[in-house]
């Protein structure tokens, strides 16, 4: 499966930022050691099930040991039998763009 997800903090720093509580959670994911990528919105991660829940819910507890309330956006493609959509799916996509030059 593939899991999208984004993790908001309600209590942020001195600056008014939440890149520090962020960080924490992106380096859960990365500790997984699941395929994974992140960009300026989500967290994308791919594994089965039980795995990919499983960090979510630990990013998710790290988070909550800086921010009294956190919230969380998770959109899920669960797909059995497909593994490496992560980087496939983008390049099933590409692929369409440069034939439909």
């Amino acid at each position: 499966m593939l899991v999208a997800f984004s993790i908001s903090p309600t209590a942020a720093d001195d600056t008014g930022g939440v890149s520090e509580a962020v960080a924490r959670a992106v380096a859960v994911v990365r500790a997984s050691g699941l395929p994974h990528e992140t960009n300026a919105m989500f967290t994308n991660i791919e594994g089965e099930w039980d795995e990919v829940m499983a960090v979510v819910k630990q990013a998710v507890d790290v988070v909550a040991e800086a921010s009294p309330r956190v919230g969380l956006v998770l959109k899920a493609d669960i797909r059995p039998g497909h593994t490496g959509q992560l980087t496939a799916k983008v390049q099933r996509l590409e692929e369409r763009l440069r034939d439909d030059r």
